[in-house]
């Protein structure tokens, strides 16, 4: 079944895990956590279901090789960073989040898979200034942008991208951030890069400035390798 289909039991599988109240899922050989005490529930409901970050799953499983240093900016709840340190390696992979109240979730599924995180609350920004975060109870609305949502506004301290790329020798980036993405990926250590898997919000920052961030990153050497929804896989070419 491709990432494009829809399992028919996907709803069936919503029911009996709340029937039964289970509070762990399966996905790619990964336990993680579906509890409503830890986990939103409309996340939960995409873990469940097997949706949760499927595109993203899927080009990171293709491009992330043994030995590869993973930089993950936009951690979720964590599975995508599981998914990194599989391929990579122990201790190849540093993630970054803004959003703290995700902490123990994160930390909570890393613990399910026999595994700590290389874990950063923070941003990433080109400047390592503290940001303005718009943090949302449904962490997929989480932001730099105020999006006009009922959201809590923070002030998060950041990390410069081009400090942590050169500091951690970087192969991969892998970066879910609500839209930051367009200036991030502007910044002169990207040149540093084989892979870059990217989720794009034109919804946020406009079609327009989308395509325009994979066209400069086109004129950079990368070239699209993979496109799934709104994920985008970018290899360098040799």
């Amino acid at each position: 079944m491709t990432e494009t289909q829809k399992s028919p039991f996907r709803g069936l599988r919503l029911v009996l895990f709340r029937l039964l109240r289970r509070k762990t899922v399966t996905l790619d050989g990964l336990t993680v956590s579906c509890d409503p005490s830890l986990v939103p529930r409309s996340v939960a409901t995409a873990l469940i279901k097997g949706s949760y970050e499927a595109p993203e799953r899927q080009l990171v499983a293709a491009a992330v090789r043994p030995g590869d240093r993973v930089i993950e900016i936009g951690t979720g709840v964590g599975l995508v960073s599981l998914l990194c340190n599989r391929f990579a390696g122990p201790g190849n992979v540093l993630s970054f989040e803004a959003n703290a109240a995700l902490e123990p979730v994160i930390r909570a599924n890393f613990a399910l898979n026999g595994m700590t995180p290389r874990l950063r609350l923070k941003a990433v920004t080109a400047d390592g200034a503290p940001i303005t975060f718009f943090r949302n109870e449904n962490i997929v609305s989480s932001s730099v942008f105020d999006r006009g949502l009922a959201a809590e506004r923070v002030t998060v301290e950041s990390d410069p991208i081009d400090g942590v790329l050169e500091e951690e020798g970087a192969t991969v980036l892998v970066i879910d951030v609500e839209g930051a993405e367009v200036g991030l990926l502007a910044a002169p250590g990207i040149d540093r890069l084989r892979e870059i898997i990217v989720e794009t919000h034109p919804h946020i920052v406009g079609e327009a400035e989308t395509e325009a961030m994979i066209a400069a990153l086109e004129a950079r050497g990368f070239g699209v390798t993979g496109r799934i929804h709104k994920n985008v896989r970018l290899t360098r070419k040799v």
